[in-house]
């Protein structure tokens, strides 16, 4: 069944109306808790025997007629907090771009890119995959346009941006929101005006577009992008390609269904949330991930090992090397919160805090990466 719900202004409450019209602000999740930059969890130590993963650049490039993949390049030793991807779709009369990056210059970044290379038409139609703030932090730049979302998404954005500034709201997850990037340019959150629950189709042109919410995974609120035309499809952050997932707000039980519904699709070309473009195979990969972790993590829940010493013990081979390789701290507490039945949507963070010190504790003598920030950075 296909659900769209289109909200427009009259579907919007005044409160909502108001924060569109004086400039409400949601904080990207890099800037948002930069107090906890130095309590991350240590990463741990590469194995010499496995390689590191390889670096990319940054590009705009063209994979089938009226579509481009914006990747942002990365690499070691980066971790790949906040680098996210992005895409375009060409169509008569205006640019559909799904993902709008974290903060004013990785969203201007995209635009010139696209400008250069496309041209001018405007911009009609944004597409959010999911909620976090490397995704949706730039809607602003992109005004006027129709703003497409999971009805979760919409509903965590509203969220934020209800916490931004020094009288909002403090939301569930990040508390006071910062109203300004670095002190200097306003924030301001756009929600969705449209919202998918299950799936629409768009036609730009003689391409077709499908976008899908394929379960939870990364978030309660994650949609995919498919051009079935040219088996393509852009899955957001369910997909991280040379770095570490990250179960910040998602299930990732359920998020390694998701993988196996991807590589059941007729689809060649996948692009990441985070890394660079691949195939099945890096799809596989991420699953093997999960193979590797959810049983080790149960089988030391269920011997009554707490989450932070069953992060600090489990052997993760080959993919210690992967960036972002601390993430396995959150990724086995999230794991033990659905063991233990206290799953939510939204991170724990008191809970998670107490976690973290204890791993690093149980760590100690290693010295923390610089650079490394919160661990909520990404995704």
């Amino acid at each position: 069944m296909t659900t769209i719900q289109k909200d427009g202004l009259l579907g919007v409450s005044r409160r909502e109306v108001m924060g569109l019209l004086t400039g409400g602000a949601v904080a990207s999740m890099l800037g948002s808790r930069a107090a906890n930059a130095q309590t991350g969890p240590v990463p741990p130590e590469k194995i010499v025997s496995f390689p590191l993963p390889s670096s990319w650049k940054t590009e705009l490039k063209q994979l089938a007629p009226n579509f481009y993949a914006y990747i942002q390049g990365n690499g070691p030793p980066a971790s790949g907090g906040g680098i996210s991807n992005a895409c375009v779709v060409v169509g008569p009369d205006h640019v559909m771009v799904v993902d709008t990056m974290s903060a004013p210059a990785s969203a201007t970044a995209l635009i010139d890119a696209v400008r250069k290379q496309v041209g001018g038409k405007p911009f009609g139609r944004v597409v959010n995959t999911h909620h976090h703030g490397d995704h949706v932090n730039g809607n602003q730049w992109f005004m006027p346009a129709e703003i497409v979302s999971h009805p979760y998404c919409r509903e965590r954005v509203v969220q934020m941006r209800a916490a931004v500034g020094p009288g909002g709201t403090p939301d569930p997850a990040y508390g006071a929101i910062n109203a300004t990037f670095d002190g200097k340019i306003e924030r301001r959150l756009m929600p969705a005006t449209t919202t998918v629950t299950d799936k629409a189709t768009y036609y730009y042109g003689d391409t077709v577009v499908e976008l899908f919410h394929p379960g939870i995974a990364h978030t309660w609120g994650d949609l995919l992008l498919y051009l079935p035309q040219h088996k393509i499809l852009f899955a957001g952050d369910i997909a991280f390609f040379n770095m570490t997932p990250f179960v910040h707000n998602g299930q990732a039980t359920k998020w390694v269904q998701v993988l196996d519904k991807i590589l059941d699709m007729d689809v060649q070309t996948i692009i990441p949330g985070h890394g660079p473009i691949g195939g099945k195979k890096e799809v596989a990969e991420m699953r093997e991930f999960y193979r590797l972790l959810i049983p080790e993590a149960k089988k030391r829940f269920d011997g009554g090992m707490s989450a932070a010493r069953a992060a600090a013990t489990i052997n993760m081979g080959r993919f210690t090397n992967w960036m972002g390789a601390e993430r396995i701290v959150q990724n086995v507490f999230r794991l033990y919160c659905e063991f233990d039945g206290t799953l939510t949507p939204l991170l724990d963070e008191a809970r998670f805090s107490k976690v973290v010190a204890e791993y690093n504790a149980i760590r100690k003598g290693t010295s923390p990466a610089a650079g490394h920030g919160p661990v909520d950075q990404a995704g």
